[in-house]
């Protein structure tokens, strides 16, 4: 496996392999990898013939006082989960080059419609910063696909829409969330968590599975989602959002809607969870 950190020896492999007729595949991450980011690799792996996975903590997408800073970085064994999984190039930017102007200031890619929802409403920016990075790395690597965790939904949707509107020649792959035995959605910010509230966790997706069948019974999802903030914050989370939404465009379901999503994000100590789960309503 190749590791490069700068963008002209990445452009000149990815020419090479073009040549060769070779499909490239793309897997952007911040590192601290898991297996969740694993089953990414291995996703694109299965339908490019040759993979590169960015690791690059974005400053863009960190709000003031979130964990920037204090971001896991473990590049070595990112480096070595990377190549036992058989991904074919590590791209490992600084951020000057990634932003050789410096932050501010910066050309900025939005998504309007779907930045300012949710997780947008509690971090002003992020989206942007999200979509800015992720238009830079589609232009850098110029890969055949890419492949996103779908834990991170509203992100997912992000992408889709900014590829979708900008015309870029990707296809956007989503993988299914990774989960640990008991249900909890694996994250890099779990390491975040104390062992008792690691023990309590997997009450996120409990209460996201428990308003998915209020659904199913013909309950209002108003009155599910303020019984599910109140259930958690009974348990010591924070909530930041309980929320059904429509899966296509996370608008607010219409009686006629059946693809939903239900959405959360919850504060548990210092570690912010999100997770969701799909669901599909007869009739």
């Amino acid at each position: 496996m190749q590791t490069l950190h700068q963008i002209a020896p990445l452009r000149a492999q990815v020419a090479q392999w073009r040549r060769a007729g070779l499909r490239v595949g793309l897997v952007p991450t911040m590192g601290n990898l898991h297996a969740g980011h694993l089953a990414l690799v291995e996703a694109a792996l299965s339908r490019a013939d040759r993979v590169v996975t960015t690791v690059f903590v974005n400053p863009m997408q960190f709000g003031a006082g979130e964990d920037f800073t204090a971001y896991p970085r473990t590049l070595d064994e990112d480096a070595r989960l990377l190549n036992e999984a058989g991904n074919h190039c590590l791209f490992a930017p600084s951020e000057a080059e990634v932003y050789p102007r410096g932050r501010d200031g910066h050309t900025v890619v939005e998504v309007p419609a779907l930045s300012s929802l949710l997780c947008g409403a509690s971090r002003p920016g992020h989206f942007g910063g999200v979509a800015t990075v992720v238009a830079k790395l589609f232009n850098m690597v110029q890969p055949d696909l890419a492949v996103f965790g779908e834990k991170d939904f509203q992100q997912l949707l992000v992408i889709r829409r900014m590829t979708e509107d900008l015309n870029l020649p990707v296809e956007i792959v989503g993988h299914p969330i990774v989960r640990e035995a008991d249900g909890l959605a694996l994250s890099s910010r779990n390491a975040y968590l104390s062992p008792q509230e690691r023990a309590t966790a997997p009450l996120l997706q409990a209460t996201l599975q428990q308003v998915a069948q209020r659904l199913r019974a013909g309950e209002s999802s108003s009155d599910a989602e303020w019984d599910a903030a109140r259930s958690l914050s009974a348990a010591s989370f924070r909530p930041d959002y309980i929320s059904v939404r429509r899966r296509a465009d996370l608008a607010h379901p219409a009686p006629q809607d059946r693809a939903l999503v239900v959405l959360g994000a919850a504060w548990l100590g210092k570690a912010r969870l999100i997770d969701n789960l799909t669901l599909d309503l007869p009739g």
